[in-house]
């Protein structure tokens, strides 16, 4: 796994059109002999193999050079590029035989999304339009075919829209989107090192996916590159191992169109398309293939152990009572992976109900030192001149804290699956592929936190506040003096209306705002805690389905498991009673069989020591087999 591939892979391995035809043969078989649940595992099998596609995720902020970078890639005007228009749909630009544009567009609320063909050159208008619309409809995406040699091989290039600031939660569904992609390129310009979202982005996405680089453009631009770039490379040596690509898009397309080698090396592409090529194409198929060899090899497994079994009675009989209680033992261990009290079952029932625990208690956690933080801030000044910005920060503090627990979340059930996975067959590796870090629509239940006033008074009110206050002070003071003879209204009665005036408009200053940041926090502690209650739900809703979508991936299995065993056995049961005229034709037909299964499973590439564990099946047959005696 650790070696590269694509490029100088093993050209003896089957390709993927080899591994289709194995699985239609075996899918054929399976049908034959009445195993319908082999034969929708190997359907799935196929599925997944016919999906050509390699998604890579382009991202950014706005104006970082993200859809030129595409352009250069390709070698060709496939994302529309201008200093007064930014991309506001994604665009996936792929490969075809002839170039072609279509828009991605939802009819309706309930309805699925419509493909619709346009005009090459008409795509810029739709994708740049905020909102993009076409014939009244929403505009969610959009396709571009090229027939470029680097997108041959099923890599599919996505343009995201940029945002103006990473860290917006609300705005940017990356990591929700590279939940279904193969891997993420960051691209940011080299006019500054990169920023605190940034850097919270790529840490989070190295979370969820393995395969994530950064780019550094427009290195033509600014002469300080390099200087960006080991500044860069110095921040990521912190988050982890993200490769860093420092590329010129411009002298790469100038160098296409002169068709100029060394201006093409100077540009730094040769190295990222040699990445593409190698770490993220030639990858995926070999785990898209490794997994593909895995389920042949079950399936073939389950097969070949009923005929192994029915073949080894016929040719002696005298061992069949032997084969067949060997077998029973087999069925029973499989009858108790199926129950309830089974230790893997157990094992996923506890986890859940701790993972429930402790994704809730995470969750309540970030949030009060996001509290915290917002309490600390009001009480730091007045927060209503500025309370449509502090808003926002929350919101964002919020977001990140809500994501930073998907993703603590999903890799937690992915390590209790793994768990599972050992409890059922030690050194299983067939895990369910669920991914609970999908952040987008989360905060949609949770309206946004309230406004509040900015607070500004006027002069007359300033006045009035001021007047009010130095009534009674001109009142205490004009009585007193009047004893001495003064008028009610003096030079001293006067100046202690001022000053008493001035200390009633401090204290009405101060009681305001003591309200406004009392109001401030209770707002908050509202947002808070319904931000609490709505996410709590989603969260336990995901880890109950995780719970389910386990249990049902290794209760199919088990039953797969079960159902072979005991066809093994019924199988060595019926030929122990099998005349002797139809032996010596059903024992020729049981060894063509054999043999065909093996030379299926042969053909399977190795998937390296350790890789595959033997499966429960053949450990049942080989044990049957043993104590039974040499066949």
């Amino acid at each position: 796994m650790n070696e590269p591939v694509g490029e100088g892979a093993d050209t003896s391995a089957p390709t993927t059109e080899d591994l289709v035809r194995l699985v239609d043969q075996l899918t054929a078989m399976s049908d034959a002999v009445g195993r319908e649940d082999l034969s929708e595992r190997l359907m799935h099998t196929r599925a997944r193999l016919q999906d050509p596609y390699i998604r890579v995720l382009v991202v950014g902020e706005y104006k970082q050079g993200k859809s030129k970078l595409i352009n250069a890639l390709v070698g060709a005007p496939a994302c529309p590029i201008d200093d007064d228009i930014a991309t506001r749909v994604a665009t996936v630009v792929g490969y075809g035989e002839t170039p072609s544009a279509a828009l991605l567009v939802k009819s309706g609320v309930d309805a699925g999304v419509e493909r619709r063909p346009i005009p090459l050159d008409e795509l810029p208008a739709h994708v740049t339009a905020d909102p993009a619309m076409h014939d009244g409809a929403p505009v969610v995406g959009a396709e571009v075919m090229l027939p470029r040699e680097i997108l041959k091989g099923g890599l599919r290039l996505v343009d995201s829209p940029g945002v103006a600031d990473v860290a917006s939660f609300r705005a940017l569904s990356t990591l929700s989107a590279l939940v279904g992609a193969h891997a993420m390129l960051l691209v940011s310009d080299a006019s500054q090192e990169y920023t605190a979202p940034e850097l919270r982005l790529l840490s989070q996405a190295l979370r969820i996916s393995p395969h994530v680089s950064a780019v550094i453009s427009k290195t033509d631009v600014y002469p300080q590159w390099r200087q960006i770039t080991d500044l860069d490379t110095q921040h990521l040596t912190e988050i982890g191992a993200v490769p860093v690509f420092p590329v010129s898009s411009d002298l790469r397309l100038t160098a296409a169109v002169e068709h100029d080698r060394e201006l093409n090396d100077e540009s730094g592409f040769p190295a990222l398309v040699q990445h593409l090529r190698t770490q993220v194409v030639g990858r995926a198929d070999h785990l898209q293939r490794r997994a593909a060899s895995a389920d042949i090899v079950s399936v073939a497994d389950q097969l070949a152990i009923a005929a192994q079994s029915e073949l080894h009675a016929l040719q002696h009989p005298e061992q069949t009572p032997e084969l067949i209680h060997q077998l029973d033992i087999a069925k029973q261990r499989a009858e108790d992976f199926r129950s309830r009290s089974s230790r893997w079952q157990t094992t996923l029932t506890d986890g859940i109900a701790d993972l429930i625990a402790d994704t809730e208690h995470d969750l309540r956690d970030r949030l009060r030192r996001v509290q915290r933080q917002a309490e600390s801030a009001i009480e730091e000044g007045d927060p209503g001149p500025i309370w449509d910005e502090f808003a926002q920060w929350l919101d964002e503090r919020v977001g990140e804290a809500v994501t930073d627990t998907f993703v603590w979340t999903n890799e937690r059930q992915q390590w209790l699956a793994q768990d599972v996975a050992e409890q059922f067959l030690e050194g299983e590796d067939d895990i369910p592929d669920i991914d609970v870090s999908d952040v987008t629509g989360v905060l949609d239940p949770v309206e946004e936190i309230s406004g509040m006033d900015a607070a500004t008074l006027s002069a007359a009110e300033k006045l009035y506040i001021g007047v009010r206050g130095s009534y009674g002070g001109v009142l205490m003071v004009g009585l007193a003096t009047s004893v001495l003879g003064m008028s009610m209204l003096n030079p001293l009665s006067l100046l202690a209306g001022v000053l008493v005036g001035r200390r009633a408009y401090r204290e009405d200053k101060q009681a305001r705002l003591s309200r406004r940041q009392s109001e401030a926090k209770n707002l908050v502690r509202r947002y808070i805690d319904e931000v609490a209650f709505q996410v709590g739900k989603q969260l336990r809703d995901r880890l109950r389905a995780v719970q389910r979508a386990t249990r049902d991936h290794f209760g199919a299995r088990a039953d797969e498991i079960y159902r072979s065993l005991t066809a093994a056995a019924d199988a060595a049961r019926l030929s122990a009673g099998a005349y002797s005229k139809d032996r010596d034709k059903r024992i020729e037909y049981l060894q063509r069989r054999v043999q065909t299964l093996q030379l299926l499973r042969s053909a399977v590439p190795a998937l390296g020591p350790g890789d595959a564990p033997q499966s429960l099946e053949m450990r049942a047959q080989a044990q049957a087999l043993t104590a039974a005696g040499p066949s």
